[in-house]
């Protein structure tokens, strides 16, 4: 059973996009905190009743209003419009924890664009939040106590795993579980379009290729395996598996990963 989180006033979360709904949710559903205690801030009034009746939290259309009695206050916007967000809610932060998962931006950035002596953590969740497989790590700002810390590793566990990383690491980390969920999407899609095209169904073929990934990601965590020791255990001599391997050799399938990686991380750098 999920730990509940005790919090000093209300959890405000500032942006109702596909992030913050993903923490809200895992929140709401792990039982980790009460409904009644999160208020979320979303400008667009379709989204707020969307939102609303999805989760039964409070959602304001002003990021101010939100604040009013917020403990934590979790920035779950875009890098892209950091600026006037912090611009317009600086003055409302109060004594409040901030928690920002835009990706790319600093605790010392952040920090310079809050009220001298605000505590901040960064944090990059992913959307497995949503059903509570989500993989975040966090960093501390030069404001924030180690309590501070844990209380946003508590909140994101709630999600999935949560761990706490030096913040000099975190651009290569939101280029691995950030961005990952989207490479994972990308080789399910891939190995049922192959299915597909072998004659199987859709449904049977995307079947196989979530299954599998789930399973294999699994059995490494549980085994403690090495990929490379599970990739020599399917590959028999002469077998099917070991043809596949050398045609996704052929294709650079290991080097493009790795590629995509480096140009998030490269990306995620820009953004800061």
């Amino acid at each position: 059973m999920t730990e509940r989180i005790q919090i000093t006033g209300d959890l405000a979360v500032i942006g109702g996009g596909r992030m913050g709904e993903a923490i809200v949710h895992g929140l709401v559903l792990s039982g980790a905190l009460d409904a009644g205690r999160i208020v979320v801030a979303e400008p667009n009034e379709t989204r707020r009743t969307e939102f609303s009746a999805a989760h039964a939290v409070r959602v304001v259309a002003d990021g101010a209003d939100a604040l009013a009695g917020a403990g934590i206050v979790i920035l779950a916007v875009k890098p892209q419009v950091i600026d006037p967000v912090l611009s317009s809610l600086a003055a409302h932060i109060g004594d409040a924890l901030v928690v920002s998962i835009a990706a790319g931006i600093t605790t010392a950035r952040l920090e310079s664009l809050l009220p001298s002596g605000t505590a901040v953590v960064r944090v990059m969740p992913n959307t497995p939040a949503m059903v509570g497989e989500g993989m975040t790590v966090i960093s501390g700002g030069t404001e924030a106590t180690s309590e501070d810390v844990e209380l946003a590793r508590r909140i994101f566990a709630a999600l999935g795993e949560a761990v706490v990383i030096d913040e000099a690491h975190q651009d290569a980390a939101t280029a691995i579980s950030g961005s990952g969920p989207a490479y994972m999407a990308l080789i399910v899609d891939a190995l049922a379009r192959a299915g597909v095209r072998q004659g199987l169904t859709r449904e049977v073929a995307q079947r196989l290729a979530v299954q599998t990934m789930k399973g294999t990601a699994t059995l490494i965590e549980e085994s403690g395996l090495h990929p490379e020791a599970l990739i020599d255990q399917v590959a028999s001599p002469g077998g099917t598996t070991i043809a596949a391997l050398e045609a996704l050799e052929k294709g650079r399938v290991r080097s493009a990963i790795m590629a995509a990686v480096d140009a998030a991380a490269k990306r995620a750098k820009e953004l800061g």
